[in-house]
């Protein structure tokens, strides 16, 4: 049996969102749905092959998605990024080309048009492969409440350790990722599954 390829389609439109699955699942790809930016930074966790977003979104627009999983996804950095949206203005094709996105299609969607440029994409995209890194109870417990907003002295009284110790472990944990902060750290161990947010 294959495994099917998943797409996360970040969508805040439910029409659109029932289309692009129905039209997606039929063509034998997994969808996962996000009904905005924020969500679908969370989603991103289940590693798609490849994402569709909107651009004008509640919460978090679809340039800041794609900023966001750029920044802090590493090795899936490289998903391919497609951008669906109603507003197909030159600069927000500029815009969407500078952040990095793979295309820019835009609204009615030709579905026929759509499902030919997403398996080409998954043609030309090397498999991924997991990031093999193994964190401790402690570097785990630590980065968890990293996630969750804790500075370090609140960390620290929560874990019943010293504050030098909390940041001994953060910055293992940023060693062992080779990001350079504690708040890309939580994310890069979030989108890898290694903490729970």
């Amino acid at each position: 049996m294959s495994v099917r390829p998943k797409i996360l389609c970040i969508e805040d439109d439910p029409a659109t969102v029932e289309l692009l699955v129905e039209v997606l699942e039929d063509e034998g790809f997994e969808t996962i749905v996000a009904t905005d930016g924020v969500e679908g930074v969370r989603k991103f966790a289940e590693r798609p092959d490849i994402v569709l977003c909107d651009v004008d979104m509640p919460r978090m627009s679809g340039f800041d998605v794609l900023g966001e999983l750029r920044r802090s996804a590493g090795q899936l950095r490289n998903v391919p990024f497609l951008f669906i949206t109603a507003y197909g203005s030159r600069e927000s094709h500029l815009q969407a080309r500078r952040l990095g996105c793979d295309d820019f299609l835009i609204k009615p969607l030709d579905f026929e048009l759509l499902v030919q440029i997403v398996r080409n994409r998954l043609a030309q995209t090397p498999k991924q492969t997991p990031i093999e890194v193994a964190l401790t109870d402690r570097e785990t417990e630590a980065l968890t409440w990293v996630a969750k907003g804790k500075s370090s002295t609140d960390i620290a009284v929560l874990m019943n350790v010293s504050e030098r110790t909390v940041n001994f472990h953060i910055n293992n944990v940023i060693r062992k990722l080779g990001v350079a902060t504690r708040v890309q750290a939580a994310i890069r161990c979030a989108l890898l599954g290694l903490i729970d947010t």
